[in-house]
């Protein structure tokens, strides 16, 4: 009875196994109306932001970039405050939108709302066509297999776990089952393990030649400018450190303190 457990184990393992692969497969094949779209081209900060982090991260880049002028204020509590109601360019405008009429609101809801302005997504739909970036449906597609290999782990444990209980403990049999369903997890969670490595976040925003491109950057960004014995912070380098590394280039405490207040409620 337990070998109908272990068929559906294996079939579980291979299906979600198989799709990552394909899905992984098309995120990592280059565009082909863009063979050559990390040649000669410099990012900006927002382009790197969204390559390195997605919109999230872009928003954090405006929201500081804002704060170091004094147009907006952070808060350690994880509020944001218009001090200027005037941006510099569409995103500065489209997170003082964010923000809300009131000009004030928790930095959450502000990458929440931000994520989906019309700015964003062009940014994001420029740095498609250009071929440094992973269109949504690919990206969706890499995330939905991670999430269901996950899934078909768990579900050869349960099923692993249901089919010993059906062994008669004074048989042998019990053993020779448990090591059957061990082949299909060791498949699913070597898939997982391959994935977290051949997979790191930026890799679900940033296609191949994007990543070239980001890898350059990385090279000549400082680690952690905000804070600077001199008093005077080196804005250039720290903004390209926080576009490329997130919340690990601030050094501030209070800074740090409203960049991660979203970590109760979002995965950075």
């Amino acid at each position: 009875m337990w070998v109908i457990f272990l068929l559906l184990a294996w079939a579980a393992a291979f299906l979600t196994c198989g799709r990552l692969c394909l899905a992984a497969a098309a995120a990592g094949r280059p565009p082909e109306h863009a063979p050559d779209a990390g040649q000669g081209r410099a990012l900006t900060l927002y382009e790197t932001a969204f390559l390195a982090g997605g919109p999230h991260r872009v928003t954090d880049l405006a929201l500081v970039t804002m704060g170091r002028q004094r147009r907006l204020l952070l808060a350690h509590t994880g509020w944001a405050t218009v001090v200027d109601p005037v941006g510099r360019d569409e995103l500065e405008r489209s997170v003082i939108t964010a923000i809300g009429p009131e000009g004030q609101s928790p930095v959450p809801t502000v990458r929440t709302a931000h994520a989906a302005a019309d700015a964003v997504r062009a940014l994001a739909d420029r740095l498609v066509a250009a071929g440094l970036a992973v269109p949504d449906p690919v990206r969706t597609n890499v995330s939905a297999a991670i999430r269901q290999v996950r899934g078909a782990c768990a579900l050869v444990v349960v099923a692993g776990a249901a089919a010993v209980l059906m062994v008669p403990p004074e048989t042998p049999g019990r053993g020779q089952a448990a090591a059957w369903f061990a082949l299909p997890w060791l498949l699913t969670a070597a898939c997982l393990l391959i994935a977290r490595i051949e997979v790191p976040p930026y890799t679900l925003w940033a296609s191949p030649a994007g990543q070239e491109l980001l890898e350059r950057v990385a090279a000549t960004s400082p680690r952690r400018t905000d804070r600077e014995d001199s008093g005077a912070p080196d804005d250039t380098g720290f903004l390209t450190a926080l576009a490329v590394r997130g919340r690990k280039a601030v050094a501030d405490p209070e800074l740090r303190a409203a960049l991660c207040a979203h970590l109760r409620d979002h995965r950075y």
